[in-house]
């Protein structure tokens, strides 16, 4: 959703998932993303409050590491740990499944491209997503943003990349079937074109194996 520059009203709920929830807000006099984790009613409260807490932090690690390897993430201006609370800059710009339908083949193709280095360079940095998926990417003026990251972790596992590469291969085939192989063909030439041939073929391989194995299934 896009908010005008001058539209600092009252938290606006954009987003609210199984996790979390997504408000817009005016923060120190700029327009912010807040994510808040939600409260699981039945768990025992001690135990929720501890598990939120430990997601909040994990997630916040994560992007602070993904962006010293230069991962494009939104930037965090506070955490909350008493309110399992991120502030992260507002990306201005759709997701990347919305931003795919309006698009040009060419430039479908240029986006999947730079996702591919984007997703290599974390891959190889040591990190997984986790849930990569096309809803979990942002643009802003043809400059993508990696989000999300509560599901991600410390890897070197080709198994774990293989499993982000098979989230994505189905998010792309479940939104946009009609040129989903162009897309992941773009994806994968920019992501061996960071990683190297033999490390992308592998976790390519890894991948189907993966998909033959059915241990994982398509997210929404």
């Amino acid at each position: 959703m896009l908010i005008s520059p001058g539209e600092t009203a009252q938290a606006r709920l954009i987003y609210k998932g199984a996790e979390a929830e997504i408000y817009l807000q005016d923060w120190q006099g700029e327009l912010v993303v807040r994510k808040s984790r939600i409260p699981k009613p039945y768990r025992v409260s001690e135990l929720d409050e501890s598990i939120r807490r430990m997601r909040t932090a994990h997630e916040a690690t994560m992007m602070h590491e993904v962006r010293k390897l230069g991962v494009p993430v939104p930037t965090i201006r506070h955490i909350d740990p008493e309110s399992t609370t991120l502030i992260m800059d507002y990306v201005r710009g759709p997701t990347l499944k919305e931003e795919l339908y309006k698009l040009s083949m060419s430039k479908r193709r240029e986006r999947c491209n730079s996702l591919g280095n984007i997703v290599a360079v974390m891959h190889e940095g040591g990190f997984v997503h986790g849930d990569m998926t096309i809803s979990n990417v942002l643009s802003e003026d043809g400059k993508l943003f990696m989000i999300d990251f509560g599901l991600g972790d410390f890897s070197n596992e080709i198994e774990d990349m293989g499993v982000d590469l098979l989230l994505l291969n189905r998010a792309m085939k479940s939104t946009h079937y009609s040129f989903h192989a162009t897309l992941f063909n773009s994806f994968l030439k920019g992501y061996a074109k960071t990683i190297g041939k033999r490390r992308a073929r592998e976790t390519f391989q890894k991948m189907r194996e993966i998909e033959k194995r059915g241990r994982y299934f398509e997210r929404g």
